[in-house]
């Protein structure tokens, strides 16, 4: 197993590399973020062909993360397409400089989303290093309908929120109709069920301690880059939004208070 979660972080090293050299050449560091989802797409791949039989488990996890991680990334293209940098790595560029910035963005950005995604990917590896089995388990099972609850919460949120954010006349307003009258997040909710649905499919195939990619993922959505993140920028940004909070639930989806 550790042999295998080596080879595939070198696969991973170089394909990040390769990015960065790509993002120097573009003085674009957002280019990264397009990538998170194939990320995980070619480690999982990387597991299921490195190793060996291929079980109704590995097949089934070969499908929905290639689902996942393609719908991600393709969103994440269609809506950062013709608007340049993002505003957070324009902040880091002016903060170092142009001319040590370049070889700071490989290590701040790039070599560490690298690393997030080989912590995060231990699931899939838990999947793929796991007891064989040639059928699937009730456990398994479960994992689909989670799977299929959470990537319906992220997909239908984000194309609720695409469509809210193209109308002008929403423009200042809160999105609190559609998924969004349910959690305040449904996309995070979304992307941490999912998740949490590659865990469950780890501890059917016998692999226990790889669900900590799943409690980190949900870590991180939640405390880092996520929910908190965005929360306080919207409390700055829209005065509705106090109003929305507190009817909405935070996070798990739940009905609104009156």
């Amino acid at each position: 197993m550790l042999t295998l979660f080596l080879q595939a972080s070198l696969v991973i090293l170089i394909l990040f590399t390769l990015l960065w050299l790509l993002s120097v050449q573009l003085k674009n560091v957002s280019i990264v973020d397009l990538f998170w989802g194939v990320g995980f797409v070619v480690v999982n791949t990387f597991y299921v062909c490195m190793s060996g039989d291929l079980t109704p488990r590995k097949m089934l996890m070969l499908v929905l993360v290639t689902v996942w991680g393609a719908r991600l990334s393709i969103y994440l293209t269609w809506r950062n397409k013709g608007k340049g940098e993002d505003f957070r790595y324009q902040a880091f560029r002016e903060k170092y400089g142009p001319a040590r910035y370049w070889w700071i963005s490989f290590f701040q950005t790039f070599l560490l989303q690298g690393v997030l995604t080989m912590l995060i990917s231990l699931p899939l590896l838990g999947v793929s290093m796991g007891a064989p089995s040639h059928s699937l388990h009730a456990l398994d099972y479960v994992g689909i309908l989670v799977w299929l609850v959470g990537f319906t919460f992220e997909t239908g949120g984000d194309y609720q929120l695409a469509r809210f954010k193209n109308n002008p006349q929403n423009k200042g307003k809160v999105l609190s109709h559609g998924f969004w009258r349910y959690t305040r997040h449904p996309n995070y909710f979304g992307d941490s069920a999912v998740w949490w649905a590659y865990g469950l499919f780890s501890i059917s195939a016998g692999s226990y301690w790889q669900v900590l990619g799943s409690v980190l993922m949900t870590l991180l959505i939640i405390k880092v880059s996520g929910v908190a993140l965005l929360e306080k920028t919207l409390n700055h940004t829209k005065p509705q939004y106090a109003e929305y909070v507190k009817k909405t639930s935070s996070f798990f989806p739940w009905f609104p208070k009156k």
